[in-house]
């Protein structure tokens, strides 16, 4: 049985706990009136159930166990084994996942989530597992425990508020993270860490079922879905899990150097990390609070230009595929630094042309709501 045979395994038995599981939450959730309300700051219109990722880590899971079952029955090549790091990780995750769970249910200020995430965030770090290396990155390679293990924390939580953040239109936090631990799963794949590409494969398949209520289902039907902070903040922390473990410089699991590691990881995520400094760093301009929320996401400044929200996640879709295809092609020849700085004049060249058609847009509303006076 090879690791393909059984990847696809993983994935195809995630996507029918998906489908098994996603109906019982929308016929939990009608019977509970438990919505997502619309509201000034939300595109949606109707009240819409937000439960979609409490699926998220059962299905994963049960992919991973049903798995590992089919691996012990029908062949001894592969052994799964679980790490330090592991055990650590499973606690960090299951307290994301309850934070989520609590605050798509009954809510949780944003301060008390961003709290929280820095606790499981740090039970990484003391379990060995951190970013020790940056690979040239501003001339900077090997780091000591005591810098990187803050930078971890902050690594992890980063990128777990980005994905959180991001999920503003139907299908753009889950189709970027589908993206992501596809590259993901890839990289794993490579090194030869097969227990990763299960996971992350495990992940994958339930992503399908839930993209298929969220950007398929009727509302009045009762079958539409949100993911809720039980899904993205999941989402989150598990592609901030992968983003370290991949970064990390250790030989003991990794046994090949590949310096283009953080690069790699880095772009996989790279337009909802952006997207969080750009928003982070207006609000700071303007004095506003800094967890306060907006509509100034790139998928509102998409939409502004005239957009349906369709058209803006392909549009965005695109836009991380294109990243990741620039960063690669200019990973053998170029330094991570320089990749970054073109990346970085690129999203600033793009929102000056988004910047550019909303202004165009504008001006045709005005004088088309003047010519109907």
């Amino acid at each position: 049985m090879t690791e393909r045979l059984l990847i696809a395994i993983a994935f195809a038995f995630s996507a029918i706990c998906g489908f098994i599981f996603i109906p019982m939450i929308l016929n939990f959730c009608k019977e509970r009136k438990l919505y997502d309300i619309p509201n000034a700051r939300k595109i949606h219109h109707n009240a819409i159930p937000r439960l979609g990722g409490v699926s998220f880590l059962p299905s994963m899971l049960i992919a991973f166990a049903l798995s590992t079952f089919v691996i012990r029955q029908f062949t001894t090549t592969y052994e799964v084994t679980l790490s330090l790091w592991s055990l650590y990780f499973f606690i960090s995750l299951m307290l994301i996942y309850g934070v989520g769970l609590i605050d798509d249910l009954v809510g949780l200020d944003a301060k008390t989530k961003f709290f929280i995430q820095i606790i499981a965030a740090t039970l990484l770090p003391l379990s060995g597992l951190y970013l020790n290396d940056l690979y040239g990155f501003m001339g900077i390679h090997e780091i000591p425990y005591s810098v990187g293990a803050p930078l971890t924390v902050f690594v992890i939580v980063f990128i777990n508020n980005a994905i959180n953040l991001i999920d503003g239109i139907d299908g753009l936090s889950a189709s970027l993270s589908l993206i992501a631990l596809g590259g993901f799963l890839a990289c794993f794949y490579r090194e030869d860490i097969f227990s990763y590409t299960i996971l992350i494969a495990g992940l994958m398949g339930v992503l399908v079922p839930f993209l298929y209520y969220n950007l398929l289902g009727k509302p009045e039907k009762n079958r539409k879905i949100f993911m809720g902070d039980s899904g993205s903040l999941t989402l989150g922390f598990i592609l901030g899990f992968l983003t370290i473990k991949l970064s990390m410089d250790n030989l003991w699991v990794l046994p090949v150097r590949n310096d283009n590691r953080l690069l790699t990881s880095y772009t996989l995520l790279i337009v909802p990390m952006f997207d969080v400094v750009r928003v982070s760093l207006v609000r700071l301009w303007h004095r506003t609070p800094i967890f306060q929320a907006d509509k100034n996401h790139i998928h509102h400044k998409l939409m502004r230009t005239g957009l349906n929200q369709h058209l803006t996640l392909i549009v965005i879709v695109l836009l991380a595929l294109f990243y990741i295809c620039l960063n690669q092609s200019l990973a053998e020849s170029t330094s991570s630094t320089a990749i970054v700085a073109i990346d970085i004049a690129l999203w600033m060249a793009f929102h000056f042309i988004v910047n550019r058609a909303i202004l165009k847009n504008g001006n045709a509303v005005f004088l088309k709501n003047n010519s109907n006076e």
